[in-house]
């Protein structure tokens, strides 16, 4: 019988812990912890996500301020609002809503924020410790952190003996992803859209990771059987059963035919996407209780 990993309740743990962690950092005399979301333009998708962000900072306990930005905002007027907000000693996390703008150049804006304050942890400051397998005093990206919590929900923290294979390698997501399953004494093979005959890599995974951006790519006949299988896509594809014009969210692995061979499987949606705003909560007040001088809690 197939365990579906329920990203939701992983997520609702994660969130009460960073309150209760809140909290305590006040009663220690710290600071409130506090986030401050940049958006730029009218993007809705980007408006919701920030709007999630930002509720779920204030359920947290956080000082969540948000900055709205017209479409129009110049690379000197966003640069100015960061150097602003890493000045500021009352916000411990910043985050800058991507994408950005076309006219805008978003890589010297992330690498601005100071890695103290880079809570989605895309600084090459914090990529680069997790690289070099430092994962105490940097900031994780909050995807990969949050599945690697998932995996770790189903595996423990000891991934020894365990082969683990990720489809992508991306900087936002597959390349830290290989490295925290690393971390945890996995053995670890990236693959990508230029791997030969990817289907019998992925057979070999006891923990296989999709982050590719195809919807269900990962066919069933690709998972080994008892394999635990982490989806990180999200596709929008359509949905004439809803009606006409209607579409419907599935990952990049074919979410039946998988769970009738896995082990554990994540869904879509449900499943590593609510971990991804939980770990930025926790980012934040990890770095709350780093400006604080205190030792940060794990999550």
């Amino acid at each position: 019988m197939v365990t579906v990993i329920d990203g939701k309740q992983a997520a609702a743990s994660v969130i009460s812990a960073v309150t209760e962690a809140a909290q305590g950092l006040e009663r220690a005399g710290g600071a409130k912890p506090g986030l401050a979301v940049v958006i730029v333009g009218n993007d809705p998708a980007s408006h919701a996500y920030v709007s999630s962000k930002s509720r779920m900072a204030k359920q947290c306990g956080f000082n969540s301020i948000q900055h709205t930005l017209p479409e129009e905002t110049t690379q000197e007027a966003l640069q100015s609002l960061v150097d602003t907000l890493n000045a500021d000693p009352a916000i411990h996390g910043i985050l800058v809503q991507l994408p950005l703008p076309r006219h805008l150049d978003q890589e010297p804006v992330i690498q601005s924020i100071l890695p103290e304050k880079d809570v989605d942890g895309l600084n090459i400051a914090n990529a680069g410790k997790i690289a070099t397998g430092d994962l105490t005093t940097g900031m994780i990206s909050c995807t990969p952190a949050g599945s690697m919590l998932l995996v770790k929900r189903i595996h423990g923290e000891d991934l020894s003996g365990l082969n683990a294979v990720v489809i992508g390698r991306s900087n936002l997501f597959g390349k830290p992803m290989g490295l925290l399953l690393l971390a945890a004494n996995a053995t670890v093979t990236m693959a990508h859209s230029k791997t030969k005959d990817l289907a019998a890599v992925c057979r070999n995974a006891d923990i296989l990771v999709a982050a590719v951006g195809r919807p269900e790519m990962v066919k069933a006949d690709w998972v080994k059987p008892g394999a635990t299988v982490i989806d990180v896509g999200i596709n929008r594809v359509p949905a004439p059963e809803k009606g006409e014009g209607k579409t419907r969210l599935v990952g990049d692995v074919a979410f039946d035919e998988a769970s009738e061979v896995a082990t554990a499987i994540t869904p879509v949606p449900g499943g590593v996407g609510p971990m991804t705003i939980a770990m930025l909560m926790a980012n934040t007040v990890i770095a709350a209780y780093r400006a604080a001088g205190l030792p940060a809690p794990k999550f």
